[in-house]
């Protein structure tokens, strides 16, 4: 149950984000027909639900095969790394600061930090599938991103309020998943 579970789940969280990824014209239509509103909520809803399908499926799967045994070291690649991660991931929901200015698309970013530092640190097959995959959609998703010119906010005047929200934020979440989250909803302490 948990193989088809982690399937349908990635078939469903990806093909969602990679549908919206193109900006196609059926995605414009439905956009169109359904409001701005309604069609977020939707997308979210199926987000969502396959986000929840495809966790469920990876931890129920475990334990995975392991591939290669890590250095004990990499883990402090994730704890040094994660810090900027969840900073750009706050920053894409802040108003315009320099960093989102800059980096352009910092929930991109930050999906293919997180991913890359996780797969640093976690040589099983379970972690290969789910931070390769999510490395792999923000990756194709910054290539489609410039392909369609779009830049992020460049014509917006940056401020500094934006990037003091995403460092504190970004901060404030980093601390709450590494010391109580991390451990309750993953089963793994990082710290110790």
């Amino acid at each position: 149950m948990a193989i088809y579970a982690l399937i349908l789940g990635g078939v469903i969280f990806f093909a969602t984000h990679a549908f919206t990824m193109f900006r196609s014209r059926s995605e414009q239509g439905l956009r169109a027909k359904l409001g701005y509103r309604a069609y977020m909520g939707l997308y979210s809803l199926l987000a969502l639900i396959g986000l929840g399908l495809f966790a469920w499926g990876w931890a129920n799967m475990r334990p995975w095969p392991q591939v290669w045994t890590p250095p004990d070291w990499t883990r402090h690649i994730v704890l040094g790394v994660l810090p900027f991660a969840m900073i750009l991931l706050v920053a894409a929901y802040t108003p315009v600061g320099y960093i989102k200015k800059v980096v352009g698309h910092p929930m991109l970013v930050a999906v293919m930090l997180w991913a890359a530092a996780h797969l640093s640190a976690n040589g099983d097959l379970g972690a290969i599938v789910l931070f390769g995959a999510f490395f792999l959609y923000a990756a194709l998703d910054r290539v489609a991103v410039a392909v369609r010119g779009d830049k992020g906010p460049v014509d917006v005047k940056p401020h500094i309020t934006g990037d003091m929200m995403a460092i504190a934020g970004g901060f404030g979440a980093y601390v709450v998943m590494v010391f109580w989250l991390h451990p309750l909803i993953i089963g793994i302490n990082i710290i110790g």
